[in-house]
């Protein structure tokens, strides 16, 4: 059975990252909560809570499959999200599904033409994540998208809660090196805008690659 407590030897390296990923932006009323897939079912269970509270009139769920979540969703990410909205109580009509994409930048676009396909106008949006997905996310986001108006949010977890709610301290630790990976290469391929990363953020970053956590490492 994987463990879920985070070793004390590496909690400072990772509540380092855990900490920069996170944008801390308010939340606000959005155009779109658009719901990034993944592993984590908790991206649907928090874009229903905004639309409960009225931050949002409407969720986009966006996301096929990846070797991380063919198991957990084998009819897709997005798929499983709407199931978990509609029986949550959220009305279909308040909901639309992207079913295709398999990377970030990939919800970002097929959503923006979903959207626009549905002649669905969107100002603003809520990108629903992963904690540590957030800032990739974010730069994203403004890169294929720059004039979009964008809001950040996830599930508010505590590092330890998040880690338990996932049921591998490993897995959570090896997608927060890999994301931290994709800030600094992405801007130079094109992906994403750049990022500000702070030196710590680095060396925790190496500290991390170096102990074996590089499963989701770009080759």
């Amino acid at each position: 059975m994987p463990e879920t407590l985070l070793p004390d030897g590496y909690r400072a390296d990772v509540e380092t990252l855990w900490d920069y990923h996170e944008m801390h932006h308010a939340i606000r009323p959005t155009d779109v909560a658009i719901g990034l897939g993944s592993h984590d079912l908790g991206v649907a269970a928090f874009s229903v809570e905004l639309y409960r509270e009225g931050m949002v009139p409407r969720i986009v769920f966006t996301g096929a499959n990846a070797p991380t979540t063919v198991e957990r969703f084998p009819r897709g990410e997005a798929v499983h999200y709407r199931e978990h909205a509609l029986a949550l109580g959220v009305p279909d009509e308040a909901i639309l599904v992207e079913f295709e994409a398999t990377n970030t930048g990939q919800n970002i676009e097929f959503t923006r033409r979903l959207l626009a396909e549905r002649g669905i106008e969107v100002r603003s949006a809520t990108l629903v994540s992963r904690p540590y997905q957030q800032r990739r996310a974010y730069s994203t986001a403004k890169k294929l998208w720059p004039e979009l108006d964008v809001v950040c949010a996830s599930r508010p977890l505590p590092l330890d809660e998040y880690i338990v709610s996932i049921g591998d301290v490993n897995r959570v630790v090896d997608m927060l090196v890999g994301d931290t990976q994709r800030i600094m290469v992405y801007p130079s391929q094109g992906f994403a805008i750049p990022q500000e990363m702070p030196s710590e953020v680095e060396a925790a970053y190496r500290r991390l690659v170096e102990a074996g956590f590089t499963s989701r490492l770009i080759r």
